[in-house]
């Protein structure tokens, strides 16, 4: 008997996206038939997963399939799947919604882009709308499940017109079945999804690998048994053979990890990878290796060439997934892969493997770290091989993550700090590796300069580079917030100490370069009093050529980019005091110290020793206390020039 019926509006951002799915992906609408596929692909494993702690969910119904079935006269598409189902509340979650943490994503991403068809197939995985793709072929979609031991089963209804409709009602066996009601096609015999040819074709270029097998009843000839054969009057049979309707298998079901490298196609890797990754892109790379002796299993990973939209969200899922002689085991299985290869999409194929493993016993198994140390080993060599072009693309891509695993792995920090690259002060605008910076070096050079912020060009005209540019020392530009922990973490490359270009006394001028120092403490002195609620010493600074002033911290001390990360995500860090640093030759550092020794008490001198400080700070990007007091006092400057 049928329970509740509920009737809800989508939501306007929501109607958006479907509009777009709607008239906007007819050329790429292939896309429907293997999302569906592979969400039922998904939903039998994840039955099978819930299968090995508790063996009756199956009850009689043990042989897992996904059945197609097209109805030219009704013009009707049918997919089905005996797998895990859903109850209503998971109908309302899963289905009820789009995306509703990359909604707003995903529309910006949309109106960023001059061709939204283009953009959209590779978009429409990543933001979750995979099976919303249906309506770019059908008028309606009916969707009926049945979660695994629940006695009530649920139907979604939507023609994606604004609305959709949701209610109890009965159906024999788990699983889910969608019902496409479909569009007329363009063409007579491309894009009928009513065709027989047209799904087997379908089903073989995006499904092949799918480890269930995918059936479609069709016309099949079948021989009749000799006893059933019809006779003539001299005896032979009418006719041998007969035709019948019986299932297709409409793809290989072999697992791809499991075949030879040398008889996989590209193209084969590529559609796996969109299957498992819900991703229209090819993959940027792949690793397929198979590892024999005590231990063996098999990993297939894939590099992707883009991040999802939704990639430093915290509540993301990312992992490989597990599995134990083709069976599943676990998906997202964040043990096989640290934190900063989470970008890493892929299967690993593991033999003897504890088929019952809990999450618990997972982290402790032997085996388990055995895998992750080689997976940890396969793709660090395998970056560390691409070709230079390749590997950049990955390095905008993935290059901020990555290099999170210097500070976060320990064993492996080398390897990682040789996969590091950025921009310098003499690279314009190019990548640089810290082995192509230490190859480059100047003779006298004995240390690895470094400068940290969030504005690449505020970075490369920082005032505190002044005295290295003069060296003609090249200096990294380390523009990512986890460059702050890069640097904690590898404090010297190659025997080369990192040194901060803003941080205490750079020590490269040699005796011959050092000038007589000036009689200017009394003077420090004064204006370290003028300004002791904003810092806490003045000094002849050691960075500045042409500049006048400058704020640096002392070494071991936090930086003030550090700072700024740390207040912008809620963390507890104290306002430090920084050394205002004056350049000792610099004309207006000897005029105030001329006044100065004139008169003590001259009221400028206060009001230059505050546009010193604005000065230090606009210089490194800063934002001053008082914008209206600087702009008067440098017309006041200026009026006095002119």
């Amino acid at each position: 008997m049928a329970g509740k019926q509920e009737t809800h509006q989508f939501k306007t951002e929501i109607q958006q996206i479907l509009n777009l799915i709607i008239n906007s992906l007819y050329s790429n609408r292939d896309i429907f038939l293997r999302e569906l596929i592979s969400n039922s692909s998904d939903a039998i494993d994840r039955l099978r997963f819930k299968a090995q702690t508790d063996a009756d969910i199956l009850g009689n119904d043990t042989e897992f399939f996904i059945r197609i079935t097209p109805h030219k006269e009704k013009k009707t598409l049918e997919v089905m799947d005996n797998g895990v189902g859903m109850t209503y509340e998971e109908v309302m979650e899963n289905i009820g919604t789009i995306a509703k943490s990359g909604t707003s994503a995903f529309l910006e991403a949309l109106e960023n882009s001059k061709k939204a068809d283009a953009l959209a197939p590779d978009l429409i995985g990543k933001f979750g709308v995979g099976f919303y793709s249906a309506f770019i072929v059908a008028d309606k979609v009916t969707l009926t499940t049945k979660a695994a031991g629940s006695d009530t089963a649920v139907r979604w209804i939507s023609k994606g017109d604004g609305s959709y409709t949701i209610e109890e009602v009965e159906k024999e066996g788990r699983g889910t079945t969608i019902l496409l009601e479909l569009k007329d096609p363009e063409e007579k015999d491309d894009g009928n999804y009513t065709d027989e040819w047209v799904i087997r074709q379908t089903v073989k270029k995006h499904s092949d690998f799918v480890r269930y097998p995918i059936l479609m009843e069709v016309d099949k000839t079948e021989d009749i048994p000799e006893a059933e054969q019809v006779k003539d009057k001299d005896g032979k049979a009418v006719a041998t053979t007969r035709a019948v309707r019986g299932d297709e298998t409409l793809n290989s079901m072999k697992a791809i990890w499991t075949r030879s490298k040398s008889e996989i196609k590209e193209e084969e890797y590529n559609e796996f990878y969109k299957h498992i990754s819900h991703d229209w892109n090819d993959p940027l790379s792949h690793i397929h290796v198979k590892l024999e002796g005590v231990v063996e299993y098999t990993m297939l990973l894939f590099v992707p060439e883009k991040a999802p939209f939704d990639f430093f969200n915290v509540e993301r899922k990312h992992g490989i997934r597990l599995f134990s002689r083709r069976v599943f085991i676990m998906d997202n299985c964040k043990d096989l892969i640290p934190d900063y290869l989470r970008f890493i999409k892929g299967v690993v194929d593991a033999m003897d493997l504890n088929l019952n493993v809990s999450r618990e016993i997972l982290q402790q198994d032997k085996m388990v770290r055995n895998i992750r140390k080689n997976i940890i080993k396969n793709v660090l060599n395998h970056l560390a091989d691409m070709d230079k072009e390749k590997y950049e693309k990955f390095f905008d891509a993935f290059g901020m993550v990555i290099k999170e695993g210097i500070h976060s792995d320990f064993e492996n920090k080398d390897k990682i700090a040789d996969l590091a690259r950025y921009k310098t002060t003499q690279s314009d605008g190019k990548y640089v590796s810290l082995k192509d910076y230490v190859i480059r070096m100047k003779p006298d050079q004995k240390e690895i300069y470094y400068i940290t912020g969030e504005n690449m060009a505020t970075l490369i005209n920082s005032p505190h580079l002044e005295k290295l540019k003069d060296k003609d020392y090249e200096v990294l530009l380390m523009s990512d917030p986890i460059d702050e922990w890069v640097v904690q973490a590898l404090t010297e490359y190659e025997k080369k100490s990192l040194v901060s270009a803003e941080k205490g006394d750079l020590k490269i001028d040699d005796e011959k370069e050092k000038k007589e120092t000036k009689d200017l403490g009394s003077l420090f002195e004064f204006i370290k009093t003028e300004l002791t609620d904003k810092i806490k010493e003045v000094r002849p600074s050691t960075h500045l050529k042409d500049s006048v002033a400058c704020l640096s911290s002392d070494e071991g001390e936090m930086s003030a980019y550090m700072e700024k990360i740390m207040k912008a995500t809620g963390q507890d860090a104290p306002d430090t005091k920084r050394v205002l640093e004056l350049n000792a030759d610099h004309p207006a550092v000897l005029k105030m110290k001329e006044l100065f020794e004139k008169d003590r008490r001259d009221i400028r001198l206060k009001d230059y020793s505050q546009l010193l400080f604005d000065m230090a700070v606009i210089g490194e990007g800063g934002k001053i206390d008082n914008p209206s007091r600087f702009n008067k006092q440098v017309g006041e400057l200026l009026t006095g020039a002119i």
